[in-house]
């Protein structure tokens, strides 16, 4: 059989061999990192070398990082009230644009009534506009805005929302889990206050991620209380073999970044030009910034879950832009909130690539696109 194609690289990614090797030393070891003793202390320096990595990527001081279980903790400790914000004050709500992840729409901490949402555009790019109304409409607030779309891929302007939120005395909140490895992202030139990161999005391990806060952040209150692991900030003990294999995976991504962002570009545009000369596709928030790996298309008449089922059968492996949950296939909230007919929504397929592409499997994933255009789209 076929050696499959893996263009799901946006859901999750293969494990690095980096990250696989740190994991399997991290492994061997017994201590405790919060134990003093010379087992506990190995296990410790690799807790704190990941931590540098992780810090040192992303232009923070390595005691502003809080490794967690995943990217979704890491968005809830994130989200907290009791924030202090720019002004000295404690910020009394949160706003988030309305295409981010379900861990941050879920509001954190935050009441419901509490929680506002930003308008987007028909590309997909918060609309700025709408944030300095709400802003200006009430008390400091929390804003919660992506780096990059998990969906569509589309890039949006942190570093202008932070300008508009710290001029009412708010915090900016980057959820830049999709930005890691594929875009340069430094918290401090976007002006973050925080930002979250997960390890399988880069090459690392699954159930680990780290929230990154800026220097001189006050009133973050844990989310799990117990030891006072990760400086008070994240009680339970720490996955040293997990968190090792995400310094490992940092590494390894930055040290390749401008390379793979360019080769992936390339093979992007090829795979998208090839969609489009087929069955009149739409190319969804083409024309504004992406990542240079995703593109979440359409075609008249597509359904998306047959879609994804039919490149399956091809030997490749796609998504939706849809949500399953429990088994029911819901439509995408993040083109239903820029504006797209519920039509058009249920047939988004989301095809995003990684380091290991090549260009063998765009010749693949575009023969699988004509056969099922032929089959799925006649009349």
């Amino acid at each position: 059989m076929p050696i499959r194609v893996y263009l799901d690289w946006n859901a999750t990614t293969p494990l690095r061999a980096e990250a696989r090797a740190a994991m399997v030393a991290a492994y061997d070891l017994v201590g405790n990192p919060s134990s003093v003793h010379a087992e506990g202390r190995e296990a410790r320096r690799l807790v704190e070398e990941a931590r540098s990595t992780l810090a040192s990527a992303v232009g923070a001081l390595p005691r502003n990082v809080v490794f967690t279980s995943a990217g979704t903790e890491a968005n809830a400790l994130a989200l907290s009230p009791g924030l202090r914000g720019r002004s000295g004050g404690p910020v009394e709500r949160l706003l988030v644009s309305a295409v981010e992840h379900a861990s941050v729409l879920a509001g954190g901490r935050f009441p419901a009534d509490k929680v506002g949402h930003v308008r987007v555009t028909r590309a997909g790019v918060v609309d700025l506009d709408h944030l300095k109304a709400l802003l200006k409409d009430g008390p400091p607030a929390l804003v919660s805005i992506m780096a990059a779309n998990n969906e569509t891929g589309a890039l949006q302007p942190v570093a202008k929302a932070a300008r508009i939120v710290h001029d009412t005395g708010g915090l900016l909140h980057v959820d830049a889990i999709q930005a890691l490895g594929k875009i340069a992202f430094n918290i401090n030139a976007v002006d973050a206050d925080l930002a979250t990161f997960s390890a399988h999005k880069i090459g690392g391990p699954k159930g680990v991620g780290a929230l990154v806060v800026a220097e001189g952040l006050a009133g973050l209150e844990p989310v799990l209380r117990g030891g006072g692991q990760e400086l008070n900030r994240r009680a339970g003990t720490e996955n040293v073999a997990g968190i090792a294999g995400f310094g490992a995976a940092v590494k390894a991504a930055l040290q390749a970044l401008p390379e793979d962002a360019k080769r992936m570009a390339t093979l992007r545009d090829r795979l998208e030009n090839g969609i489009r000369a087929i069955a009149g596709a739409t190319i969804f928030s083409d024309n504004t910034g992406r990542l240079p790996n995703t593109i979440l298309f359409t075609a008249p008449g597509l359904k998306a879950e047959t879609a994804v089922i039919g490149f399956d059968l091809e030997g490749i492996a796609v998504s939706s832009g849809s949500a399953c949950s429990s088994g029911k296939v819901q439509l995408s909230h993040v083109l239903s909130a820029m504006g797209f007919d519920p039509t058009v929504a249920q047939g988004a397929v989301r095809l995003s690539l990684g380091w290991s592409t090549e260009p063998d499997d765009i010749n693949r994933a575009l023969e699988a696109w004509r056969k099922l255009g032929n089959t799925l789209l006649r009349e």
